[in-house]
């Protein structure tokens, strides 16, 4: 089963003035949709963009693991761990906030910044936060999530260049950037696939470049 979300489906939020503002894929805050609570592991699939200056001042996060692709600019992200970093398109970062860690994420830069922020919920709660970032990640191998049962793979391919999905319970299609179909179905920026039980199924780029994060689940 294919179930197909499209970027203007998506909850406003953010708040605007500030110069933030967030598109939410799943329930979230005052945008209460039951029947949209999570998929898979997955709970909140967030487009951000901050404006220069702005940012999410510290707050707190327990028993997450938050996953962030960053798509232009550079986020600066400090947390109570003492962890101050500069992240940067094509880093992977990962703050598994365990029984409990605030942070705050900021442009500090000069230009628009853009990213894409993935909460997933754990397997077991509790255990000391951890943080990494992986630099300049590549498609050869995915990025794992134990913590979640779940392997995030990230695909840059070309036009008229096939790329086979994961066979596996659920898998979360996310398209960064570029044109692909995927069976029946046109996808293009900010649109997502939510796939149960697929067998067999490509992605296909129609218009480049491409970029799309695919959360495959092991169960």
């Amino acid at each position: 089963m294919i179930d197909v979300r499209r970027s203007d489906e998506r909850y406003s939020g953010g708040e605007p003035a500030r110069g933030i503002t967030t598109r939410h894929a799943f329930s979230f805050g005052s945008h209460y949709d039951p029947d949209n609570l999570r998929f898979g592991e997955l709970i909140a699939c967030n487009e951000e963009r901050l404006e220069p200056g702005a940012g999410f001042d510290e707050h707190p996060h327990s028993h997450t693991e938050i996953v962030t692709w960053v798509v232009e600019g550079e986020l600066t992200h400090r947390d109570s761990a003492g962890h101050t970093t500069v992240v940067r398109p094509g880093d992977v970062q990962r703050l598994s906030a365990a029984s409990g860690v605030r942070h705050e994420e900021r442009n500090d830069g000069d230009t628009p910044l853009v990213f894409v922020q993935m909460w997933l919920a754990p397997r077991s709660h509790g255990g000391e936060p951890s943080y990494e970032v992986v630099r300049a990640i590549g498609d050869a191998e995915p990025y794992e999530l134990p913590a979640s049962g779940a392997l995030l793979h990230i695909r840059r391919p070309a036009v008229g260049e096939r790329t086979a999905l994961p066979t596996a319970a659920a898998v979360h299609v996310h398209v960064v950037r570029g044109e692909l179909r995927l069976g029946e179905d046109d996808l293009g920026p900010g649109d997502a696939a939510r796939i149960t039980d697929g067998r067999g199924l490509e992605l296909i780029p129609t218009a480049g470049p491409t970029e799309v994060l695919i959360w495959e689940f092991t169960g």
